[in-house]
């Protein structure tokens, strides 16, 4: 920054500063530094005439000189620091009252350094007091008094320096600190306003993430509940199909056991159902606190831990796939004990996309299901050897058994793997660390 000029705010005490000739942001900061200007010019065109009648000095040279002294505070806004020095080179002549008052208050006001306001407000007073202790001691000798001593005299010219100078320059150092008070006061909310636009950002973020991990949580739901349901309904139709006229009782049977299935699938929907309507309804208590905060609830669906399969069906699975023609066995190792609505539900259903995958891609095959109950964990294991070479019956298959086990079972922490055996089977096999109370 230059030490003969800065740029000061456009009302002096706040606003920003405009750079080029026409430094003024408002018409009104014109039109009032033009006032102060016409006004400061009048003065100094006043004393400039008083001075030139005491040096002799034509007093219309002295009038133009006064007049152009005073009309330098213009230039206040622009270049403050040469306003004061104007002041400052004057006062000998007793000249520019509001200049020099006028000056240092824009100069304090101003981004000039503190050294420098301070080296030219001192300049100013001491050059004000030794103004009018000269006047002092000329009013003295041409009275012919000598009432007033030198001390006393020095000391009211003191006062007088000091009262001249210190009140415009704390306004100005007044104006200056509540001008950075308001800018930073306005850039600390500019910056809350941007953390909240960022976190209103990240609020919907989580909400959409929430709403895509619902969405294909109900879809792995929906697709393990139909899926094997309706796969063995389709081994049981084709099945009833080659039966029908060679063995009328055991189409019956087939028959009868095929609307037993499509009726548990039905009930399974209903439960399903039943939780998606619960789900969407809101819940009373999280309501203030999501009011308060400004953040979006996405609702979740309550963890069935009263309602699902459990393992003690899992021998009834096992059942009905032996039921559909499956050779399929199952076996336990380990003490059976409680361990888990969720951790139950999801074993269940990775042994009924498992021998549903059976059903779909080797039919005839013969399966094994191993549930092992561990000390600190509970593991199933499902093999099947490959397909005798039976007609298979066509299902449709959307390539998210196995991604969906996987995902059900990490979702609890444990371990998934699924792989061709070297016997030309399949093999899926989980493993779900069982919580402390279990």
């Amino acid at each position: 920054m230059s030490t003969t000029g800065a740029h000061v705010p456009d009302d002096g005490a706040g606003g920003s500063p405009r750079s080029g000739w026409w430094w003024w942001a408002r018409r009104r900061s014109f039109a009032l530094d033009a006032t102060l200007a016409a006004v400061s010019a009048l003065e100094c065109a006043f004393e400039g005439a008083t001075f030139a009648q005491k040096t002799g000095i034509a007093t219309t040279l002295g009038a133009l000189f006064g007049m152009l002294v005073g009309a330098v505070l213009l230039l206040r806004r622009r270049w403050p620091v040469a306003v004061v020095l104007v002041g400052i080179a004057v006062s000998p002549a007793q000249m520019g009252f509001l200049l020099s008052l006028v000056g240092l208050y824009t100069l304090a006001a101003s981004e000039v350094p503190r050294r420098i306001t301070v080296a030219l407000a001192s300049m100013n007073g001491v050059g004000t007091m030794l103004v009018a202790f000269l006047n002092f001691e000329d009013s003295m000798h041409d009275s012919g008094t000598e009432s007033m001593s030198v001390l006393v005299t020095l000391i009211v010219s003191a006062l007088m320096a000091l009262g001249l100078t210190a009140p415009p320059v704390l306004l100005g150092l007044y104006a200056r600190a509540r001008r950075r008070l308001v800018e930073s006061l306005r850039e600390r909310a500019d910056g809350l306003e941007r953390e909240l636009e960022l976190l209103a950002e990240k609020a919907l973020e989580r909400a959409e993430r929430a709403r895509s991990d619902e969405r294909t949580r109900i879809a792995r739901e929906m697709h393990d509940v139909v899926a094997h349901r309706v796969s063995l309904m389709v081994v049981h139709a084709a099945a009833l199909k080659a039966v029908a006229l060679k063995d009328p009782q055991k189409a019956s049977a087939s028959a009868e056991l095929l609307g037993d299935m499509g009726r548990q699938a039905l009930n399974e929907l209903r439960q399903m159902l039943g939780v998606l309507r619960a789900a969407s309804e809101p819940v009373a208590p999280a309501a203030p606190l999501a009011a308060a905060s400004g953040s979006t609830v996405v609702p979740v669906a309550p963890e069935e831990e009263d309602e699902g399969p459990s393992l003690e069906r899992l021998a009834e699975l096992v059942e009905e796939s032996a039921a559909a023609g499956m050779g399929v066995e199952l076996a336990v190792e380990g003490e059976s004990r409680p361990c888990g609505a969720r951790i139950e539900a999801t074993v269940y259903r990775v042994v009924q996309e498992a021998l549903t995958n059976v059903h779909k891609h080797a039919a005839g095959a013969k399966a094994r299901v191993l549930l092992a109950y561990r000390e600190a964990e509970v593991a199933v294991l499902i093999t099947n050897g490959p397909s005798d070479g039976s007609a298979a019956t066509k299902l449709p298959s959307g390539g998210h058994g196995l991604v969906g086990m996987r995902e059900r079972v990490t979702a609890h922490g444990g371990g998934f793997a699924a792989g061709p055996t070297p016997e030309g089977g399949f093999r899926v096999s989980a493993m779900i660390p069982l919580p402390a109370s279990a």
